[in-house]
C-alpha cells in the first residue's frame, strides 16, 4: 500500500487522518517502533515510547491528533488520528495473512456421527472427531484433531484452532474463535462431601453457551452448569489459561486476562476487565464496568458499577493504596516506639 492507500482505508473508520510529513513511498507491512524499517508503519499511542521517535526508521508512524511532530516530519511521515492504537489494529488486519487452519471441506479422516447438519463452507480439519446430532453453520473451521461430543451447536463463520474439545451440548454463538487446547463444557467441580469424609460426585446436567463475537485464548476451561448453564457473553474476551467455573455469568464484552481463576456461580456484568491471575470466590457478583488488578484475591460482591479494585482481599483502589502505604510504614513506626518505650523506661528507671 501506498501512504495515500492508506489515508483513504483508514478514512473508513475514522472522520480525521491528518497527513504530516511527505506522504510519499510504499508500506510493505507493519512493525514495533523501536525496530521498524524503511517501508513499515508503525504507530505511537503510549507516551514512554514518544522517545523512540528520533531514532525510528519507519516511513510511517500513526499518531494522535494532537501530538506534535514537527520536529521528526521532514524524515517520517505521520498519520494522525484521534485513536493510533485501533488505527493500528485496522492496519494489522489490512496486512495480515489468514491462518490456514484446515483446508476447504472435510478431511478424509474426519470421522462424523450420525445426524449431523452442516452449513456451506464448512472446513473440517484431519482426524476431527464429530458426535451424533451437532449443528455446525456455515464457513465453520475445526482446525486438526478438534473433538465435538454429541449435540454441540456451532454458529456461522466460527474458528476452533487445532485440538479444541467441547463437550455434549455445549452452544457456540457466531464468529466465535477458540484456540488450541481449550476445553469447553467439561464437568464443573462438584462433589458432596460424606459424614465418613469421602465425597459423592455431583451430575452436571448443564451446558455452556457462548455468544457472538467472543474470542476463548489457548488453553482455556470453561465449565459446564450443574443445572442451567455456564453463559459466556457477546463479545467476551478471554486469555490464555482462564479457569471458569460452572454456573458463571460473564458479561458482554468483559475481558479476562490470563491464569484467572473464577469459581463456580460468579456473576461478572458487562464491559469489566479482570486481570491476570486474579481470583474470584464463589457465589459473588461484580457489577457492570468493574476493572480488577492483577492478582487480586475477589472475596465478596462489588455492586457499584465502574470501580476499580485490587489487592488481597480486593477493596476499591483508593482504599486498598491506603493500606498499602500503611503497612510499608509499619517498620519505621516501630522503630519510633522502640525509641518512645526506651526512653519512657529511662525516665521511669531514672
Amino acid at each position: 500500500m501506498t501512504i495515500q492507500d492508506i489515508i483513504v482505508y483508514l478514512g473508513q473508520f475514522f472522520d480525521k487522518v491528518v497527513l504530516e510529513g511527505s506522504g510519499e513511498g510504499a508500506i510493505t507491512g507493519p512493525a514495533k517502533i523501536e525496530t521498524a524499517r524503511q517501508g513499515q508503519v508503525s504507530f505511537v499511542s503510549n507516551e514512554k515510547y514518544l522517545r523512540h521517535l528520533e531514532t525510528t526508521q519507519a516511513s510511517l508512524v500513526v499518531v494522535h491528533l494532537s501530538l506534535d511532530v514537527s520536529a521528526f516530519s521532514e524524515r517520517v511521515s505521520f498519520l494522525k488520528v484521534r485513536d493510533p492504537y485501533t488505527a493500528f489494529v485496522f492496519l494489522l488486519k489490512r496486512f495480515s495473512a489468514p491462518r490456514e487452519i484446515a483446508c476447504p471441506g472435510i478431511a478424509a479422516t474426519a470421522v462424523i456421527g450420525s445426524g449431523v447438519s452442516m452449513g456451506e463452507g464448512v472446513s473440517i480439519g484431519e482426524y476431527v472427531v464429530i458426535g451424533d446430532g451437532c449443528v455446525i453453520g456455515d464457513d465453520v473451521v475445526i482446525g486438526a484433531h478438534g473433538t465435538l461430543l454429541g449435540h454441540v451447536t456451532i454458529g456461522s463463520g466460527s474458528v476452533l484452532f487445532p485440538s479444541v474439545i467441547c463437550y455434549d451440548g455445549t452452544v457456540i454463538g457466531k464468529r466465535v474463535t477458540i484456540h488450541s487446547g481449550s476445553v469447553i463444557g467439561a464437568d464443573g467441580f462438584g462433589f458432596a462431601p460424606q459424614a465418613d469424609g469421602s465425597y459423592i460426585k455431583i451430575p452436571q446436567m448443564g451446558i455452556v453457551e457462548i455468544g457472538d463475537d467472543a474470542e476463548i485464548g489457548a488453553n482455556a476451561t470453561i465449565d459446564r452448569a450443574t443445572m442451567g448453564s455456564t453463559v459466556i457473553g457477546k463479545g467476551v474476551k478471554i486469555d490464555n489459561l482462564v479457569q471458569i467455573a460452572h454456573n458463571c455469568h460473564i458479561g458482554d464484552h468483559t475481558v479476562i486476562a490470563a491464569q484467572a481463576g473464577i469459581s463456580g456461580s460468579v456473576t461478572l456484568g458487562r464491559h469489566c476487565m479482570i486481570g491476570g491471575q486474579a481470583g474470584f470466590a464463589g457465589h459473588l457478583e461484580l457489577a457492570d464496568r468493574t476493572h480488577v488488578a492483577a492478582q487480586a484475591g475477589i472475596s465478596k460482591s462489588f455492586l457499584q458499577p465502574g470501580q476499580s479494585i485490587r489487592g488481597y482481599p480486593a477493596q476499591p483502589m483508593r482504599e486498598q493504596l491506603k493500606q498499602e502505604a500503611l503497612t510499608r510504614g509499619i517498620g519505621t513506626m516501630k522503630q519510633r516506639i522502640d525509641a518512645l518505650e526506651a526512653a519512657l523506661k529511662s525516665l521511669l528507671d531514672g
